[in-house]
């Protein structure tokens, strides 16, 4: 599972993800809101969000998270326990305020109860298999179909956001990691990875995007 830290504390910050590590979690960490910001598309499981940090403060960064992605879990970590802002953060998106000082213990918690997948795998049409560990496709016989690294990228935003329609801006920023494309490029590789699934596992929007046409709970 790949996570977002935003800590300036440099200590905490190694602490945790020392800790987090140990446990298998990816750790990307940011000591500046607005470079956290930038790497908010890079595909995350879960976001750890400190508030008093410089450039973007960590509420500020949730609020421009939830425009983006609503889905995608929270925890909000501070030593400010004021009401008003603990009622902020939540009127924001956070899943769990949790106050400084804590025990990593209680993080991982946290963690555990909000940010792990229920589920490992997806079942598309035809029976075909993705498991969102290892970002394996498996046809109807069970055989692996290989894909490419933006063709992963792309089927996990289509998943994350099944039934919803992904807009050729959230693929770009996404996919692409924030570097500049084309629609024509989006295109290509929706082309490519329509012909790895079964047919009409992605539909389009003409001028807008695409969505995942599948239906399943727990994701």
């Amino acid at each position: 599972m790949k996570i977002l830290l935003l800590e300036d504390n440099k200590r905490l910050s190694n602490l945790i993800t020392e800790a987090l590590t140990q446990k298998n979690y990816k750790v990307d960490c940011f000591d500046n809101g607005k470079n956290a910001l930038n790497a908010v598309h890079n595909g995350y499981d879960c976001f750890i969000l400190d508030i008093n940090v410089p450039g973007i403060d960590g509420l500020t960064l949730l609020k421009e998270i939830r425009v983006m992605d609503e889905k995608t879990p929270a925890i909000v970590i501070s030593a400010n326990v004021e009401l008003e802002t603990i009622k902020d953060a939540y009127n924001k998106g956070c899943d769990e305020y949790l106050k400084k000082p804590f025990y990593i213990y209680e993080l991982e918690l946290k963690l555990d109860k909000f940010c792990k997948k229920t589920k490992n795998t997806i079942t598309l049409p035809e029976n075909y298999i993705y498991n969102l560990d290892t970002e394996i496709l498996y046809d109807e016989n069970k055989e692996e179909i290989k894909l490419a690294k933006k063709e992963i990228l792309l089927l996990n935003l289509l998943i994350k956001n099944i039934d919803k329609i992904v807009t050729f801006e959230h693929i770009e920023q996404y996919v692409w990691e924030g570097d500049l494309t084309t629609n024509e490029n989006i295109r290509t590789l929706v082309k490519r990875l329509r012909k790895r699934l079964p047919k009409d596992t992605i539909l389009s929007q003409v001028g807008v995007g695409y969505k995942l046409n599948i239906h399943q709970e727990g994701i």
